[in-house]
């Protein structure tokens, strides 16, 4: 058994959460990869993947030893291009993911410098309000609003989000414009919830007990379709400073409540934790730091 080309492929077919889409990406054979996987399970003595008839994923022994596949791997073809000359330029496939629209308001940007930079490097960027899984769904850098639980992710802090409530002009007019979180309770609102679950508001700053619960009229499970609401005037909505950053800034919409903001939500660039990561992925975050700290900084 060829012992790297083994680690190859079982990287290619963790990242692809199956042998099918694995071996598509490698040119073989669905056999000829799940043979290959299943010989390096059996040098090894433990068994890397749990297999179902629709994908695949990690055990825990799996995802260390993805990791150290990895590194293993991204050491080889360092060593690799140095000898042949080549050490320095950056190639093979990079994940990013962020969220849905700050994924594609600031990330996309640095992502297409990067491409534009490093033309032997293919990107696959994933926008969409979830905490993906790096290790288990081959993704390498992900950009995350919010706190960090404990884990093995490496993650460096580039700015902060305010929480707003807003609403139209027209509506505030309207309806009046509200003086103290409780008087949020007399008004129509918008509710954005990534898991379509409405949740009251909560303003730990003003000394209340309790959250607010407005009179909901609209639940969206996007953030561009409660601001979209919001600007049609059906009411005050809570989202996050960058989502209507450019409704404000036209007078479309306008921030009320600014003294009872909760705390500033934090903006991490994380990757996974490693004495070695790869050339692509530190060249990528050392970008993604230095350009999303300048475009958070107004936000």
């Amino acid at each position: 058994m060829d012992r790297l080309r083994a680690m190859a492929t079982f990287v290619v077919v963790a990242e692809a959460t199956g042998f099918a889409a694995g071996a598509r990406r490698l040119g073989l054979s669905p056999s000829a990869v799940t043979r290959e996987v299943a010989t390096l399970e059996a040098s090894l003595g433990a068994r890397l993947l749990h297999r179902t008839t629709r994908s695949v994923r990690l055990t825990e022994a799996g995802a260390r030893y993805l990791v150290d596949c990895r590194r293993i791997l991204a050491d080889v073809a360092a060593a690799a291009s140095s000898a042949a000359g080549t050490h320095g330029e950056i190639d093979g496939r990079l994940g990013v993911t962020a969220p849905a629209l700050f994924g594609r308001l600031h990330v996309a940007p640095i992502i297409e410098a990067f491409v534009g930079q490093n033309p032997r490097v293919r990107v696959e960027a994933l926008y969409l309000d979830r905490v993906v899984n790096l290790l288990e769904e081959g993704y390498d850098v992900a950009v995350r609003i919010g706190a960090l639980p404990d884990s093995t992710l490496r993650a460096v802090r580039v700015g902060a989000v305010r929480r707003v409530v807003c609403a139209a002009p027209a509506y505030l007019e309207r309806a009046g414009v509200p003086a103290t979180p409780a008087a949020l309770a007399n008004h129509d609102a918008i509710a954005f919830a990534p898991d379509g679950q409405a949740a009251p508001w909560s303003f730990p700053g003003m000394g209340r007990r309790g959250p607010i619960m407005p009179r909901v009229r609209l639940v969206a499970n996007t953030a561009d379709t409660a601001v979209a609401a919001a600007v049609a005037g059906l009411g005050v909505t809570r989202v996050l400073s960058y989502q209507v950053e450019a409704e404000v800034e036209a007078g479309r919409l306008r921030v009320v409540l600014a003294e009872a903001e909760p705390p500033p939500l934090p903006i991490h660039v994380v990757h996974q934790e490693g004495a070695s990561p790869a050339t692509r992925v530190r060249a990528f975050v050392d970008l993604a730091v230095r350009q999303l700290g300048h475009r958070t900084a107004s936000l």
